[in-house]
């Protein structure tokens, strides 16, 4: 068989599309492994929702609490992706260190594991539509998930600026110290 003839295989295929994709050496540019990233940085799209729904879908991630008669269960949802992380106290690492599976120790425990979940998958932020009667159990999930580092409230998306606008925002990857600034200004001739 000539090289020309030969059949073409799934192997032949991957190596030629990592051929054709495989960036040149010159090249200066940085891809993306982080699909977080825009998140973080504030410039990523968040829908809107519509107007006439109740919690609204406003946010990149959302706590999500379902309660049964047994177990409890915490999710938190990307908008488009899905559920992300959960903890629930159904999984047995959770059930074997609980006395029951659905009492106030189990909402302030579940509420610990998921926001160290969270904190190692990178969410420091998101959204809470709940509103927890004073004193209820939910209430004390929600304040374990607050205290261990994950804010309900998510950070405004930057607006696009255009060039006629008069103000700037600033924008979050640019660190200005007061130092830096302070020294700028004094050095500056007159």
């Amino acid at each position: 068989m000539s090289r020309r003839a030969r059949p073409l295989t799934s192997a032949r295929v991957l190596h030629k599309i990592k051929e054709l994709t495989k960036p040149a050496s010159d090249a200066n540019y940085v891809i993306n492994r982080n699909p977080r990233n825009l998140e973080r940085l504030r410039i990523a799209y968040k829908p809107g929702g519509y107007h006439l729904e109740k919690p609204g879908r406003s946010y990149w991630h959302t706590l999500e609490i379902t309660t049964s008669g047994r177990y409890v269960s915490a999710d938190v949802k990307h908008y488009e992706n899905g559920n992300i992380l959960s903890a629930s106290t159904s999984e047995w690492a959770i059930k074997q260190q609980l006395y029951k599976t659905n009492d106030t120790s189990a909402f302030v425990n579940l509420g610990r594991v998921l926001a160290q979940r969270c904190l190692q998958a990178g969410i420091t932020e998101m959204t809470c539509n709940i509103k927890p009667v004073p004193g209820s159990k939910l209430e004390k999930l929600l304040q374990a998930v607050q205290t261990n580092g994950v804010s309900f409230e998510e950070p405004t998306r930057l607006p696009n600026t255009q060039p006629w606008d008069a103000y700037r925002h600033e924008k979050p990857w640019e660190v200005f110290e007061q130092a830096e600034i302070a020294k700028a200004t004094t050095t500056q001739p007159k």
